[in-house]
């Protein structure tokens, strides 16, 4: 109710610059805040609904007072109670020539109606006028209503408009049009599959807000084909990396983070582009881990990059360093203090298992600590994480915690979601037969009706098909168990009824097969649990089919049966029940008992279960029958795809051309645009390894587009945002650069190691009280349960697939039905990590400053500086990782790192601040240009 009254006040006081009755709005807001009860807040709401019909329907109301009269609708509407009456006057406020009073309008109709509403219509001419104004906010006020309101067959109506407006001079205007055209594209695919190159376009546009809402759109083409646009790697790369360099304008920034949201939707582009793709993925590597490195985890917004980077690990091809890096992220998730942040952790670890099993085993004791936290989201998620992961040696212990949370919640839908996964995994990865039988029975007891049919249905072929190798001996004890565990709970009240019919069905099949068990026996058990449930007809049903079958079983081996007195009652109930069904099932249990032994066995013949049926399609036993009604005079049979084949391509060509049906809008007057005329458009990735701006010509629209595209210069005016492209190619896309002198290179690398050794001795002394303090932690909370609970789940390294290989040895499935009844799961693991090659590629992330080895003799500016400096203190191992060859920032951290402390390299940098790292950076971007003369410099 807050809410409520602040928008309200916030309507009320924005039409003040018009001549209306705000105090009496504010009164109306004030007196519903101030309502003791629903009903008292009715009565308001109708009196003012009242008052607004009367007004409204005035003529002598002023246009203001109309448009003070809208918010107050929109008051009403807000607060759930009909305003329909006063629709007619918000679109009629569209076509009024004041840009307030338009505005407004706009913004009531699409707050008012819906794409399907009858006075859509009212306003599409209006909107084509206003798309073609010369007032900027104008069109921004119709493109906003054209997202909300144009449907399927208003879309050729203002489709032309729109593409035009991709050109416009107005930065948001541009922006604009592209989330109409995203929105066309997810109500009617077909009606901009010709702009494709127009979207391509736009991802290079001057202004980071056009390029940032082209993304969207080409993220969902991206989902549907990923393969049409593998030739963007190296732009959203390049992209990505001006962002993350802060190349755009402060503007962007949220919570000191360079545009993050354009960050995230790049990072989900890029998985989509690298999975399954080497070569696609080695572009992305140095930038992931920059920003990798670079993020603030202190912010929820850095940590959501963080987050999205380690997804997009988990889809690239596997990289052991980004793995790496990845698998230390999810660590400091797991180790917070935030349920929110542990939760991340658990997701982004069951993705990075899919290409590295083993980092798991890393977290066993997060991710157990997770599985006994308070907060029930984070349990459901860690129960997720450990289905990915279960094997053979550790079902047991995953199944069993599953079973005691599904007792524990009271969530119906979770709940038969947990039950299938036990199933399952109990299926999949089951030890023995014994505790495979008595892990279904609690499943069936815990989760009662909510079980699926189908899952009872599965196991009676589970059990009938069996799946052991070694004979019959492994089956036959499985039905053992089985009929045993089931003889001591039917008589258990409160059974679920998919559960009694596999019980009624098992004691058919199997219950006196044995001989454990005499028939007399079973056929009681049955008859009781038959009389038990004598509301419930399918239970009966299958309690007198597994009745036939033992005394059929019993004839045909020729001994006499015995039909004892509550057997014979239950038929005769049976024989007068108002269900057919039993009726039938009745009279034939009847005949069954009449038959003689060799009749038996023709009509129920044993172990008939898994024999083939052959099934004649073409009832090739009709043909004769078919033939002499032919002979007859008889028509011949006319196929259902010939007789509604013709219809079948009407409907499909319909579709194909996206015609409107006959009942709705058709614009005679606007046609679809023509697809554009076939030419040769060259590739936007070039042969060479040179980045350029895309030409152009290569783009191919209806309409003439201005000069968008053209690169801006530093010095233009400040109206609009300009990304800070000093020293760089003025324009998104594939940027050139000039490469410094070798001399300028190694001087500044110089400098920057000398920087990063003069601040190892503080960070080295945190790193180790850090990492003294958490083992010592970690070492106070490990409880001997805790261990041992993390053995039986970590205990190995081998994934799902190799638990199910492993498992298969005790009971692997049958040739022909067990193939069909489980599901296999196939994962590919990597074996081996592909080795770097020797000559490395070009880097598409160098910004264009390519690695030039010196290959002249010319001096070496270390060599200049010792008669300068007295570099006796510094330690030697830093110089002799430093290369004669001008390497880029992050090989320069992978030679260190040979020489350094693990610990030290990798705390350095992240906890050092952007602020600290510009200030060190700053000094030697200014000595180097100073000169080649090095006592000048110094």
């Amino acid at each position: 109710m807050e809410q409520l009254k602040t928008i309200g006040r916030e309507l009320a006081m924005g039409s003040q610059g018009g001549i209306g009755q705000t105090k009496e709005f504010l009164d109306i807001i004030k007196s519903i805040g101030e309502a003791r009860s629903k009903a008292e807040e009715e009565r308001i709401v109708r009196r003012e609904i009242e008052t607004l019909k009367g007004r409204l329907s005035s003529p002598n109301s002023t246009k203001y007072k109309l448009k003070e009269y809208l918010i107050r609708l929109l008051y009403v509407e807000m607060l759930g109670h009909d305003a329909s009456f006063g629709y007619i006057h918000a679109v009629k406020m569209t076509h009024d020539e004041n840009l307030l009073l338009k505005r407004t309008g706009y913004l009531a109709v699409t707050l008012f109606l819906n794409d399907d509403h009858d006075l859509i219509i009212l306003i599409v001419n209006t909107i084509q006028k206003d798309l073609k104004s010369d007032n900027f906010l104008v069109v921004c006020a119709a493109l906003n209503a054209v997202c909300k309101l144009i449907n399927e067959e208003t879309i050729p109506a203002v489709l032309p408009q729109v593409v035009e407006l991709l050109g416009h001079p107005k930065e948001a205007v541009r922006k604009k049009a592209v989330m109409a055209l995203h929105r066309f594209y997810q109500k009617s695919p077909g009606s901009v599959s010709h702009l494709i190159s127009n979207f391509r376009k736009k991802l290079y546009d001057n202004d980071p807000g056009v390029m940032g809402a082209s993304l969207c759109l080409l993220f969902e083409l991206i989902t549907n084909d990923a393969d049409m646009y593998k030739d963007l790697v190296a732009s959203f790369v390049s992209i990505l990396k001006q962002v993350a360099e802060r190349k755009l304008p402060k503007s962007y920034d949220y919570h000191h983070i360079p545009a993050p949201f354009i960050q995230i939707k790049l990072l989900k582009i890029l998985a989509l582009l690298g999975s399954n793709d080497k070569k696609a993925s080695e572009q992305m590597y140095t930038i992931i881990g920059d920003i990798m490195k670079k993020c603030d985890t202190m912010s929820n917004i850095g940590n959501a990059i963080l987050y999205e980077c380690m997804c997009c690990v988990s889809s690239l091809h596997p990289s052991p360093k980004l793995l790496e890096a990845a698998a230390d992220a999810v660590s400091k998730f797991l180790r917070s203090d935030s349920h929110n942040l542990k939760y991340l952790g658990i997701n982004a670890l069951s993705q990075l298992i899919k290409i590295g099993p083993e980092i798991a085993e890393q977290h066993q004791l997060a991710v157990i600590d997770c599985l006994e936290d308070p907060d029930d989201s984070l349990r459901r998620k860690t129960f997720e994480f450990l289905y990915k992961m279960t094997k053979s040696s550790n079902v047991e212990v995953i199944v069993d915690r599953m079973l005691d949370y599904m007792i524990s919640i009271n969530d119906n839908h979770y709940k038969t979601e947990i039950a299938s996964r036990c199933v399952e995994l109990a299926e999949q990865f089951a030890p023995s037969n014994k505790w495979f039988t008595l892990t279904m029975n609690k499943v069936f007891e815990d989760a009662g009706d909510l079980i699926n049919i189908k899952v009872a249905h599965n196991l009676m072929k589970l059990i009938s098909e069996g799946f052991g190798v070694d004979g019959d001996d492994s089956d036959i004890q499985l039905r053992s168990s089985a009929v045993e565990s089931y003889l001591g709970i039917m008589g258990e009240p409160k059974l679920p009824s998919a559960f009694l019919q596999v019980i009624c069905w098992v004691l058919g099949e199997y219950g006196a097969a044995d001989g454990k068990y005499s028939a007399s026996y079973i056929t009681g058990k049955l008859s009781d649990l038959a009389e038990a449930h004598s509301t419930d007809d399918t239970v009966r049903a299958y309690a007198v089919s597994a009745l036939m079958k033992i005394y059929a079983s019993e004839i045909a081996a020729g001994r006499p049966v015995e039909l004892l007195q509550e057997c014979q009652s239950l038929i005769e109930e049976m024989l007068a029940s108002h269900s057919t069904d039993l009726q039938q099932r009745a009279y034939e249990l009847q005949a069954v008992l009449s038959l003689n032994a060799h009749t038996v066995k023709e009509i129920l013949p044993m172990d008939s279960t898994h024999d083939e049926i052959e099934i004649d399609g073409n009832l090739s036993f009709l043909d004769g029958y078919v033939q002499q009604s032919l002979d007859k005079g008889a028509q011949p049979y006319i196929s259902e795809s010939k007789r509604f084949g013709a219809f079948n391509i009407i409907s499909f060509k319909t579709h194909e051309d996206h015609q409107p049906s006959s009942h709705g809008l058709r614009f005679e007057a606007y046609e679809l645009p023509k697809l554009p005329q076939p030419t040769s458009i060259p590739q936007v990735l070039p042969a060479s390894t040179d980045l350029i701006p895309v030409s152009e010509p290569s783009y191919i629209s209806d309409t003439p587009l201005p000069s968008a595209s053209v690169p801006y210069s530093s010095d233009s005016g400040p109206a609009e945002l300009k990304l800070r492209l000093d020293g760089v190619q003025k324009k998104w896309g594939r940027p050139t650069f000039s490469s410094p002198s070798p001399s300028t290179l190694n001087s500044e690398v110089k400098v920057k190691v000398e920087a990063t050794t003069s601040s190892m001795s503080d960070s080295n002394a945190k790193s180790h009280s850090a990492v003294s303090y958490d083992s010592r932690k970690q070492q106070i909370e490990i409880s001997p349960e805790k261990q041992k609970l993390a053995a039986s789940l970590f205990g190995g390294s081998s994934s799902k697939t190799e638990g199910r290989h492993s498992s298969s040895g005790q009971r692997p499935p049958k040739s022909h039905t067990q193939t069909s009844y489980k599901h296999r799961v196939v994962k590919a693991a990597p074996d081996s990590i592909p080795v770097k090659p020797s000559q490395p590629p070009p880097d598409l992330l160098d910004l264009g400053e390519p690695t030039i080895a010196s290959t002249s003799p010319s001096l070496d500016p270390f060599k200049q500086l010792e008669g300068l400096l007295d570099l006796s203190h510094e330690p030697p191992q830093v110089t002799a990782g430093i290369s004669t060859e001008a390497p880029d920032f992050m090989s320069l951290f992978s030679d260190m790192s040979l020489n350094a402390p693990k610990d030290m390299i990798s705390d350095l940098f992240p906890n050092m601040g952007v602020e600290n790292r510009r200030q060190t950076e700053i000094p030697i971007q200014q000595q180097s240009s100073k000169g080649p003369n090095l006592k000048e410099a110094l």
